[in-house]
């Protein structure tokens, strides 16, 4: 009887652009993931392709480049769309609220919101930067529905006592956070307790 063998994997990791504004973090995710030597599948929308053009100057093949792998939202042979294959989970960075309600009602229309249902039913970390303001009652049930599934809903909050001297700044720090909920330790500052110094960075202590 032939036995299994244990394999060795790289850590892999599904990152999802919506069509929300606040496309840099979807984008900082990837250039982040690239330090921390994590495998980074990425999909995007189609609403994300029109918001690339007006928030950001970089080309769609360049922000493509960022990743180790890209599928096209219509490929839902794509590996990432089975549960058999095996991830750390899914980054949506921004969520917008048509993937969001996909996610929410189990229907799929394209690879972003499969492959977010295939990472919930296999009780994998699902992580929404859910970009919309102010909210009605239907998303706001939307996100009870996907965090009672077993999702996190992180719109990106900046963390203004750190005082940051950028909009750059806010976008990494956002994003890093997001990370922290898969357990990727990122080097950003950190609340340290208001009797102490404001922050420290990981290198600090």
């Amino acid at each position: 009887m032939n036995k299994l063998q244990p394999m060795e994997t790289k850590k892999r990791i599904i990152i999802g652009l919506g069509g929300a504004s606040g496309i840099q973090f979807g984008i900082r995710a990837l250039e982040l993931l690239r330090n921390l030597n994590i495998e980074t599948h990425l999909v995007i929308s189609q609403a994300a392709e029109m918001v690339c053009s007006y928030e950001t100057t970089l080309k769609l093949n360049e922000i493509e480049a960022l990743a180790n792998k890209v599928y096209s939202r219509s490929d839902f042979g794509a590996a990432i769309s089975s549960g058999s294959y095996k991830t750390i989970g899914m980054l949506i960075a921004p969520c917008s609220v048509k993937t969001l309600s996909e996610i929410a009602t189990g229907v799929t229309s394209s690879l972003l919101s499969r492959a977010a249902d295939v990472t919930l039913k296999e009780r994998r970390t699902l992580v929404l930067m859910f970009r919309e303001t102010p909210l009605h009652m239907g998303h706001l049930k939307s996100m009870t529905t996907v965090t009672e599934m077993g999702g996190i809903i992180m719109p990106p909050v900046p963390a203004f006592y750190l005082k940051p001297k950028s909009v750059d700044d806010m976008v990494t720090n956002s994003v890093a956070r997001a990370l922290d909920l898969f357990g990727l330790d990122m080097d950003i500052p950190r609340w340290d307790g208001c009797n102490k110094s404001l922050f420290k960075s990981n290198k600090s202590g």
